[in-house]
């Protein structure tokens, strides 16, 4: 059995949990914003793409929600802001942006996991939503040059 400073602290995950939820929320609204809008051959290029990441990003909104629920809290609904670029320069920037304060925030949720077998498992959850995220911030990294 762990140590009590070892175990899951349930309030501080449902906080943190909740601050990279309104990452999350920007996440796969702007991976969407910016696919549909996005004019000209670079544009259209790379649609399909950011779609398909906006896609694994409300992914990531459930987990987070589950997650929230399950340690007996309430998702919040707040969404972190969220903004339009018609230049793919300026709307690639602002992804990367977002992305990496998203996997900022999901680090921080780590934190208050413990050492449990139910950390663990949510520990693995934020790592592999990091990992993904990190994969699609190298890909706009290379996108925008």
């Amino acid at each position: 059995m762990a140590d009590e400073e070892e175990r899951l602290d349930e309030g501080l995950a449902i906080e943190r949990l909740n601050a990279a939820l309104a990452h999350q929320y920007r996440s796969a609204l702007q991976y969407s914003l910016v696919a549909a809008s996005l004019l000209g051959l670079e544009g259209q290029a790379i649609g399909s793409k950011l779609t398909a990441f906006g896609d694994d990003e409300l992914d990531g909104v459930r987990q987070l929600v589950e997650k929230i629920v399950a340690l007996g809290g309430q998702p919040s609904p707040e969404v972190a802001p969220l903004r339009f670029d018609a230049d793919i320069a300026g709307a690639l920037a602002w992804l990367i942006e977002c992305e990496e304060k998203a996997v900022e925030a999901l680090q921080e949720a780590i934190e208050p996991t413990g050492r449990e077998g139910r950390s663990e498992a949510l520990e693995h959850m934020l790592e592999h939503l990091i990992m993904r995220k990190q994969h699609q911030i190298d890909f706009l990294r290379r996108a925008a040059g």
